[in-house]
């Protein structure tokens, strides 16, 4: 089971319907404030879905107001903080057999650039995600979900994005049947504004 992404990844997002360039800005991931996550689920034998999340990522997107499309994302995740609710599942994903954490520790997803939808509130934010050593580009279905001023001073940006990502694209050995090839990736982000 992968991150992505992102992001994700992750993240995540990146561009919306901002049209004022005094929302564009460098904003960092609320990751003090746990307002951000990187889940994912993929099937169990066709029958089921296991779900899992990635409990420690970081990273920030810079945002173009004027021209959303020269916005960026940037997102590191430990792998190792793989997390589906159950101890000895995880160890195994931590193993070779899947994210191989010894060896690589870190996941991360760069974007290369944003394509906008014709209303301007979605985009795919096109990028390269390393995991497990292995560099490919993947796209992820983005939404901004708002921006705004917070009740501490600061100003705040969110978005989310989800993405599906081929176990054998990333090197992972671990055949879990036809109905298990993909993982689908959700990444939610909030980001204050630096």
């Amino acid at each position: 089971m992968k991150k992505v992404l992102l992001a994700s990844a992750v993240s995540m997002a990146l561009v919306g319907a901002v049209n004022a360039n005094e929302h564009s800005g460098t904003y960092a991931f609320d990751k003090k404030g746990a307002h951000q996550f990187i889940t994912f689920k993929i099937s169990h034998l066709g029958y089921s879905w296991l779900y899992g999340r990635f409990n420690d990522f970081d990273g920030e997107f810079v945002y173009d107001a004027e021209n959303p499309e020269n916005s960026t994302v940037n997102v590191t995740i430990d792998t190792a903080s793989v997390d589906s609710n159950h101890a000895e599942r995880d160890k195994h994903l931590r193993s070779e057999d899947f994210l191989y954490v010894d060896e690589y520790p870190e996941a991360t997803f760069k974007s290369t650039r944003i394509e906008l939808d014709d209303d301007g509130d979605e985009a795919d934010i096109i990028g390269d995600l390393t995991l497990r050593g292995v560099t490919r580009e993947i796209t992820l279905e983005a939404e901004m979900l708002g921006h705004g001023e917070d009740p501490w001073g600061g100003y705040r940006m969110g978005f989310e994005a989800e993405t599906e990502l081929r176990l054998a694209d990333f090197g992972i050995p671990m055949d879990l049947g036809k109905a298990s090839e993909t993982v689908q990736i959700e990444i939610s982000v909030e980001g204050i504004r630096q």
